[in-house]
C-alpha cells in the first residue's frame, strides 16, 4: 500500500461528502449527571428548572445560557470527527442545556438527525418528544431551538419548510414562532424557534438565514438583531479562544436587544481536510471553566458547546444572579 493517507482521505470523503459545512463544528469530553446546582452568591436552583428563578420580564437577550452545538451529533464511524455531544437530549436539558443546535436531513418527507452525512440514529420526533417531555415537567422553562438543513435532501415530495411545519403543527401550542425576541414569561413551557432554513410564510421564527460562514457577523432582521461568532475551523486555538473572549466581552455591555450566539465549538483540519473536533474542544473547555470561574456575574449571550457538561452550564446559569 504506497499512499495510506491518500486512501485515508478518500475514505473520510465518501462518509462526509467532503462538503464545506460538513463537520460546523464539534468535540468530545467528559459530562457529569449531577442535577443540583448552588452559587455562593445566588439562590439554590435545580439545572433542570434554573429559569424559575428568572422574572418573567427578562427578555431572553439578557440572559446568558448554556447550549450545545450539533445536539444531537452523538455517533461518529472515525473518533473526532462527527460526535459532538456526550449527553442525550433529555440529558442535555436536565443538565441546564437551553440552547439546541439541531441539524435535519430531510428524506421521505420527514427529518433525520445528520451530521455532515453522519445520521446520528435519531429523527426529529425524537428531539421533539424530548422537548415535549422535558417542558411538561419543568413549566418555568424554555428552550430556544436552531433548526438547519443538513446534508442532501432526497425522496421529498414537499419543501422543507412543509415538512416543518407538519411536526409544528402536532403541537402548536408549544412552539414560539413569531419573529421578535420574547421574553420569559411569554415562552415559559415553549420551544422559541431560531430558523437557519428558507421559509415563504414568514414571521417563522427568529430568523437566522443570512448565516455567515466561518466568522463573526451581525444579522439585522426587521423585528430583531443577532450577534454570532460562528468560527469552526480552528487552525489555531487561540485564535478561536479570542474570538469566544471578544464575543462574551462584547455581549456584557452590547445592546439589550441584541441576542449574541457565541459558538465555542470548532475542528481543527488535519491533512487532506479531515477534521479533528477534540484537539479543539480538549483546549477551549477548559478555558471556558477558567472564565466562567472568574467571571461570576453579567450577561454573556447563549454559548453553544461541543461536550457540554452540568458543572460547566451551571458556572454560565449562575451568571445571571
Amino acid at each position: 500500500m504506497k499512499h495510506p493517507q491518500l486512501l485515508l482521505a478518500i475514505a473520510i470523503c465518501g462518509l462526509f461528502g467532503c462538503k464545506k459545512d460538513l463537520i460546523d463544528n464539534t468535540r468530545p469530553g467528559k459530562v457529569t449527571a449531577d442535577n443540583q446546582a448552588i452559587s455562593n452568591n445566588a439562590p439554590a436552583f435545580s439545572l433542570n428548572s434554573w429559569m424559575g428563578t428568572i422574572p418573567n420580564d427578562r427578555n431572553l437577550a439578557t440572559i446568558s445560557i448554556p447550549g450545545t452545538h450539533d445536539s444531537g451529533a452523538r455517533f461518529e464511524p472515525i473518533g473526532g470527527t462527527a460526535k459532538c455531544q456526550e449527553l442525550t437530549i433529555a440529558q442535555q436539558l436536565d443538565a441546564g442545556i437551553r440552547f439546541l443546535d439541531i441539524r435535519c436531513r430531510h428524506i421521505g418527507d420527514a427529518f433525520a438527525i445528520h451530521h455532515g452525512s453522519i445520521y446520528q440514529n435519531m429523527n426529529f420526533n425524537d428531539v421533539v418528544t424530548a422537548c415535549y417531555a422535558f417542558l411538561s415537567a419543568n413549566p418555568t422553562e424554555t428552550i430556544v431551538m436552531s433548526v438547519k438543513e443538513e446534508y442532501d435532501a432526497t425522496n421529498n415530495t414537499r419543501s422543507f419548510e412543509q415538512t416543518f411545519d407538519s411536526y409544528t403543527a402536532q403541537q402548536p401550542g408549544k412552539w414560539y414562532l413569531s419573529n421578535t425576541i420574547p421574553n420569559l414569561g411569554d415562552v415559559r413551557g415553549k420551544i422559541v424557534l431560531l430558523r437557519r432554513f428558507g421559509a415563504s410564510a414568514t414571521p417563522k421564527g427568529i430568523e437566522a438565514t443570512n448565516w455567515a460562514d466561518n466568522t463573526t457577523f451581525t444579522i439585522n432582521n426587521s423585528s430583531s438583531t443577532l450577534r454570532v461568532q460562528d468560527q469552526y475551523q480552528v487552525p489555531d486555538n487561540n485564535n478561536k479562544w479570542s474570538g469566544i473572549t471578544t464575543l462574551l466581552n462584547e455581549a456584557k455591555t452590547g445592546s439589550p436587544s441584541t441576542l449574541y450566539i457565541n459558538f465555542t465549538s470548532g475542528y481543527k483540519p488535519l491533512i487532506f481536510g479531515i477534521p479533528s473536533i477534540t484537539t479543539v474542544s480538549n483546549a477551549i473547555n477548559p478555558q471556558l471553566n477558567t472564565y466562567f470561574t472568574n467571571n461570576t456575574h453579567g450577561r454573556y449571550g447563549i454559548l453553544p458547546m461541543d461536550f457540554a457538561t452540568a458543572d460547566r452550564n451551571n458556572l454560565i446559569i449562575s451568571t445571571n444572579f
